[in-house]
């Protein structure tokens, strides 16, 4: 969402809450875990239309210098928001593992509303682990489309931005008949301060609980955003990884860049075909696909999802995965 870049700059709201702790739900394992947020200085209140709720979504400011406390896992720790706003916390687990599975962490600051997010500790067992994209991956944005994206991101939201078919399924699959759950990682474009818009829509939508990381909106974020969150998630998980993105934009290379960086962690990449798909060499080594149920025939083939759960997300399967 390159264009809300300017959006945010010329335009201002007046219509202002309190104070608000943004704490973005992360991906794990039981030797660390990195807990990040943001702080604002007047959270937007709820807008009188879709517009004004995402205009003063992305206008909220930040407050610098914030005195905030996380708690996870009986553990308390302070630290100070940074000049945008933002903190980041990197807890150890080396004394006491954390445990496996879906807890919660908390973000407290004096005045301000707390903040609240899902931690996913992914076992070292798990066979793997999903980064995946957000904007025409698993929501239609149109990003190859200036007109139909800047619609899509100020006049839709969580209740009415349309769901790409099938997908919620197909990442159940990734997700069920394992012996260990794999995690899965939300790498996108999105501006951060579409956290509760865009976890909503993750909710609402059936999608696995996922670790959310978003970008900072601004002139040194228009590129190579994506490379440092999926490196990061690379280095602290042991786990093989599924990359899932689309066409329309940078995904295939952002993937292959990590695919070579990483030559022995990536297990599969996955590419919806979302436009501007006409040069094959963009997806070397990957699976293009137009709908979820053609990837999920593929992840059965390799062994990331079962052919019993495919069938049942996808019944018109059933024949070809006999």
């Amino acid at each position: 969402m390159r264009s809300l870049t300017l959006v945010s700059v010329l335009l201002s709201a007046t219509c202002w809450a309190d104070a608000a702790v943004l704490l973005f739900p992360a991906v794990g394992t039981p030797g660390q875990v990195t807990l990040s947020g943001r702080v604002l200085k007047h959270a937007p209140s709820t807008g009188s239309s879709t517009f004004s709720k995402n205009l003063r979504r992305l206008t909220s400011p930040n407050w610098q210098g914030a005195p905030v406390e996380l708690r996870y896992a009986g553990r308390s720790v302070e630290v100070a928001s940074g000049h945008d706003g933002n903190f980041s916390v990197t807890l150890s687990g080396e004394k006491q593992p954390f445990e496996v599975g879906l807890t919660t962490a908390e973000a407290f600051v004096k005045g301000a509303q707390a903040g609240i997010a899902t931690v996913d500790i992914v076992a070292r067992e798990a066979e793997f682990f999903v980064v995946s994209d957000f904007d025409d991956t698993l929501a239609v944005t149109n990003v190859v489309s200036t007109s139909k994206l800047v619609k899509a991101a100020l006049m839709q939201d969580e209740t009415n931005q349309p769901v790409v078919d099938g997908m919620a399924e197909f990442y159940g699959c990734l997700k069920e008949d394992k012996a260990a759950r794999p995690g899965f990682a939300l790498v996108s474009g999105s501006p951060a301060q579409y956290l509760s818009r865009v976890r909503s829509f993750l909710n609402g939508h059936g999608f696995p609980v996922f670790g959310i990381y978003l970008r900072d909106l601004g002139p040194s974020t228009l590129s190579n955003y994506k490379q440092p969150v999926i490196r990061s998630l690379l280095k602290e998980l042991p786990n093989q990884v599924v990359l899932i993105g689309d066409s329309g934009e940078h995904d295939p290379e952002v993937y292959a860049q990590m695919r070579a960086e990483f030559p022995d962690r990536v297990k599969s990449i996955y590419i919806r075909n979302a436009g501007r798909a006409d040069d094959p060499k963009r997806f070397t080594g990957m699976v293009l696909f137009k709908t979820a149920k053609e990837a999920a025939y593929d992840a059965v083939t390799k062994g990331l999802a079962s052919a019993q759960c495919v069938a049942r997300a996808f019944p018109e399967a059933t024949a070809v995965l006999k």
